[in-house]
């Protein structure tokens, strides 16, 4: 019988001691994720990271001090490995695309269900996006609207990817959805990846709605 799984370790940032607090516990109806750690500022958290060592950090994006964009930004410079999943109320197109490209691997809306965010977390553990769907809207709205100066050269099939990345998609779903197989998928994102200069698939969607690649 193989070991029971280590669970997945959470950091909660937040400025509202309510917020954090329901968080603590959310988290306490899965067993697969643990609380290892709260802050109240960005400042802290950054801290913590290190000293907690946590496979998630949730971050609230309006917090005195600094917002939970140079929080993102901040904890990912100190701690690369470490995912991090925007937990809002706020959402616009500006947010979302800023929020990826400091390195947040997913944006979710605080009144997610806890199925939602619990769900949300695993996926960031493992390095998959999830974007809340107004969020997505968001994100798609700038890609159908941004502007079309980019001499960036994308396929029609990159391009129709990347679309459905902006949406939240994984590479299954999309594979399923324009019928082809993984490996193809997996290529397209690379490309995407490269041709963009981005870190990784979020950042892909952020730099993408700037550009305005997607007419």
């Amino acid at each position: 019988m193989n070991p029971k799984a280590e669970p997945i370790r959470v950091l909660s940032v937040d400025d509202h001691e309510i917020m954090r607090g329901g968080v603590r516990f959310l988290l306490l109806a899965f067993d697969d994720l643990e609380l290892v750690g709260e802050a109240q500022r960005g400042e802290d958290a950054v801290r913590l990271c290190r000293e907690t060592n946590p496979d998630v950090v949730l971050v609230d994006m309006k917090m005195s001090g600094m917002d939970g964009i140079q929080t993102t930004s901040a904890i990912k410079a100190a701690s690369p490995d470490v995912q991090v999943l925007i937990l809002t109320s706020f959402h616009d197109h500006d947010l979302v695309r800023r929020s990826m490209e400091a390195g947040a691997v997913g944006y979710v809306l605080k009144d997610a269900s806890k199925e939602d965010l619990a769900a949300a977390i695993r996926a960031a553990k493992a390095g998959q996006t999830t974007m809340a769907p107004e969020a997505a809207e968001d994100l798609l709205t700038g890609l159908l609207t941004g502007s079309h100066d980019s001499v960036t050269d994308l396929t029609d099939r990159e391009r129709e990817v990347l679309l459905l990345l902006a949406q939240g998609m994984t590479n299954k779903q999309i594979g399923k959805q324009l019928h082809l197989s993984p490996f193809t998928v997996r290529h397209h994102v690379s490309q995407l990846i490269k041709k963009l200069g981005a870190a990784n698939r979020a950042a892909v969607v952020a730099t993408a709605t700037q550009r305005g690649l997607i007419s």
